[in-house]
C-alpha cells in the first residue's frame, strides 16, 4: 500500500509539474506574441482606477500569472512610473484576469491536448525561420502541455479519492472552513501559483466520492480552499518587496488586504455563495460541472471584490499607509532609480524601466556640458571638480544599465525585434558615458589651465564659448529625438554634426591665423585644440546616437 501510495503522490506531482510548465511555455509565448504591445498597455494606467483595472486583467490574461503582473507593477512603484492608487488598481484588475485559467480548464478540453501538444511541436521545431509562427507554436505547445498535466492528475485523483485517510481528510475541510483555507494557502504558497492549486482543486472537486456519484469535496468544500489559494498568491508580491521601496511594500500590504478581507467576508456566507454559483452555472451531474462551478466561483469572488475595493481605494492606501509608514531614503546619484531586477523574466517591462532609466543618464551627461563650460571658460575650479565627480557617477551608472541590459538579452522570451532593441540600448548607453568621458578631458584641461594660469584671447574663448553651445544643442536634439524615435529629429542631429565637422575645421585654422599674427600664445594651442576636438567627439557620439534612432532604436517608454 506504501509502494502505491507512493506512486500515487509520484505522478501526482509529475503531473502538476507538467502544468506548471507547460502553463509557464505557454506565457512565454503569449509574452513573445503579445508582450511587445504590453507597454502600450500599461501606458493608459494613468488614466482612471478602471482602466487600471483593465490593464492588469489583460496583463494577467497574456502573462498567464497574477503573480507576474503583481510584480511587475511592484517594480514600476519602485521607479515612481505608478502612484499607490494606479498600482492597486492594476492589481485588483489582476486578480480578475488569473480567473481566466480556470475557465479555460473548466472547458474540459483535455481529450484534445495530444492534439495541441503535436500542432505546437510541428509549429515550433519545423517552422523556425518565421519568427511568429514560431512563437504561436510555443503557445500551443504550453496549451496541450498543460491539458497533459491536468489529464495526469485527474486519473491519479481517482485512485487517492478511495483511500479512507484522504476522503477524511475532505470531510474534516467540509465542515471547518478554516482549515480548508489554511490548506489552500500553503498549497499556493509551496507551489507558487494560484493557477496551479485551482486546478489541482477543480480535479479534486471533479473526482466522485465513495458512493460513485457526488464530488468528494462539494462546491462549499472547495469554496474555502479555492479562498485560500487566493491569500496564498499574495506570498510573491510580500517577498518582491522585501528590500524594495515603501511604495512597493505598501502595494504589496495593499494586495494582500484585498485578497484576506474578500475571504473574511465570503466565509460566513459560503453556503448561500454555492446556492448562488450553482445557479449561474450549467446544469447536471455534480462531478460533471463542479470544475466549471469552481471557475465561476473563482471569477466572481475576485470580481465582486474588486467591486466592492474599487471606490474604496482611496481608504485602502490610507490604510496601508498607515500600517507601513515612512519614506525611502535618497539614493546616491549613481544608484539606478528605475532598474528591478524582479522584472527582468518580462523583457517587455524590464525594457522599458531600463529606458527610463537612460532618460535619466542622458540628462545627467547632459548637464555636464555646461558644467564643463563653466569650468573652462569661467576658469572654475569647483565646476571642474563637479565635473569629475559627475562622471564618475555617470560611469557607475552606465555600467549598472549596461549589465542590466545584459541580463535581459540572457532571457529566452525575448524576441529578435527585443534583442535588437537591447543591443541598440547598449551602443546608445556606451555614447552617452563617452560624452561624460570628454566633458571629464575638458574639466581636466580647465584645472591645468587654472594652475598655469593660461589666458586666451576674447576671440579664442568666443569659439570655444559656441562649439560649446553647437554641441548643447547636438546633445539635447539627440536626446529628444531617442525619446520620440522621430527619423526627422535625428536627421538634424546628423546635419548638426556635419556642421561641427566643419565648424572645428574652421577654429583650427582661425587659431593659426591669430598664432601668425601673434594675437595668442603658442604654448596654448595643444589645450585649446585638444578643447575642440573632445567637443567634436561629443559630436560624434551625438551622431552614433542619431544612427540608432534611423536604425529603428530609441528610447520611448510609456509615460
Amino acid at each position: 500500500m506504501n509502494v502505491d501510495v507512493f506512486q500515487i503522490l509520484i505522478t501526482l506531482f509529475g503531473g502538476l509539474a507538467l502544468f506548471i510548465y507547460g502553463m509557464n511555455l505557454m506565457s512565454d509565448g503569449l509574452q513573445k506574441t503579445a508582450g511587445e504591445k504590453m507597454e502600450k498597455v500599461l501606458g493608459i494606467l494613468t488614466r482612471n482606477p478602471i482602466m487600471g483595472v483593465l490593464a492588469g486583467a489583460l496583463c494577467t490574461a497574456v502573462l498567464q500569472s497574477s503573480s507576474a503582473t503583481t510584480v511587475m507593477v511592484l517594480g514600476f512603484v519602485s521607479a515612481g512610473l505608478m502612484g499607490l492608487p494606479q498600482a492597486i488598481s492594476v492589481i485588483f484588475g489582476a486578480n480578475i484576469g488569473t480567473t481566466i485559467t480556470a475557465q479555460l480548464i473548466a472547458f474540459k478540453i483535455g481529450d484534445y491536448a495530444w492534439l495541441f501538444l503535436f500542432i505546437g511541436f510541428v509549429m515550433f521545431f519545423f517552422l523556425k525561420k518565421k519568427e511568429k509562427i514560431m512563437d504561436l507554436g510555443q503557445t500551443i505547445m504550453g496549451f496541450g502541455m498543460l491539458f497533459v498535466g491536468i489529464n495526469i492528475m485527474g486519473d491519479t485523483m481517482k485512485p487517492l479519492a478511495e483511500a479512507p485517510v484522504f476522503v477524511d481528510l475532505m470531510m474534516q475541510v467540509q465542515d471547518i472552513p478554516v482549515l480548508g483555507v489554511v490548506l489552500g494557502a500553503v498549497m499556493t504558497v509551496v507551489v507558487q501559483s494560484s493557477s496551479a492549486t485551482i486546478a489541482v482543486l477543480q480535479n479534486l472537486a471533479s473526482t466522485a466520492g465513495p458512493d460513485g456519484v457526488t464530488s468528494i469535496l462539494g462546491l462549499a468544500g472547495a469554496l474555502p480552499i479555492l479562498f485560500g489559494d487566493n491569500i496564498g498568491t499574495t506570498i510573491t508580491a510580500v517577498m518582491a518587496s522585501i528590500g524594495g521601496s515603501i511604495a512597493s511594500k505598501r502595494t504589496a500590504a495593499a494586495h494582500v488586504i484585498f485578497n484576506l478581507t474578500g475571504t473574511l467576508v465570503f466565509i460566513w456566507f459560503i453556503p448561500w455563495y454555492a446556492q448562488f454559483i450553482e445557479m449561474i452555472s450549467p446544469a447536471g451531474p455534480e462531478i460533471e460541472v463542479i470544475s466549471r462551478q469552481i471557475a465561476n466561483a473563482h471569477m466572481c469572488f475576485n470580481i465582486a471584490n474588486t467591486i466592492i475595493w474599487l471606490p474604496l481605494i482611496g481608504i485602502l492606501v490610507k490604510v496601508v499607509t498607515k500600517l507601513i509608514p515612512g519614506k525611502d531614503l535618497d539614493r546616491l546619484p549613481s544608484e539606478p532609480v528605475f532598474l528591478d531586477n524582479n522584472v527582468l523574466d518580462r523583457p517587455f517591462a524590464a525594457i522599458m524601466l531600463v529606458k527610463k532609466e537612460m532618460h535619466r543618464l542622458a540628462e545627467f551627461a547632459f548637464a555636464m556640458i555646461d558644467t564643463a563650460k563653466t569650468a573652462f571658460v569661467g576658469n572654475d575650479t569647483d565646476a571642474a571638480n563637479k565635473v569629475l565627480e559627475d562622471e564618475e557617477n555617470v560611469d557607475i551608472l552606465q555600467s549598472k544599465i549596461v549589465n542590466y541590459l545584459s541580463d535581459i538579452f540572457t532571457n529566452e522570451s525575448l524576441t529578435e525585434q527585443q534583442a535588437k532593441e537591447v543591443a541598440g540600448l547598449m551602443h546608445v548607453a556606451t555614447d552617452i558615458e563617452h560624452i561624460g568621458d570628454y566633458c571629464e578631458n575638458i574639466a581636466e584641461y580647465a584645472i591645468d589651465k587654472n594652475k598655469k594660469k593660461y589666458e586666451f584671447s576674447e576671440d579664442a574663448y568666443e569659439e570655444i564659448s559656441g562649439g560649446f553651445a553647437h554641441v548643447k544643442k547636438m546633445v539635447r536634439d539627440s536626446i529628444d529625438a531617442l525619446k520620440s524615435g522621430s527619423h526627422e529629429a535625428a536627421l538634424d542631429v546628423k546635419e548638426l554634426e556635419a556642421d561641427m565637422n566643419r565648424m572645428e575645421a574652421q577654429l583650427r585654422k582661425q587659431h593659426m591665423i591669430r598664432l601668425n599674427e601673434r594675437a595668442c600664445s603658442p604654448e596654448f594651442t595643444v589645450i585649446y585644440n585638444d578643447i575642440i576636438h573632445n567637443l567634436e567627439k561629443i559630436g560624434d557620439s551625438c551622431d552614433n546616437m542619431a544612427e540608432t534612432v534611423l536604425s529603428g532604436v530609441d528610447m520611448k517608454a510609456a509615460e
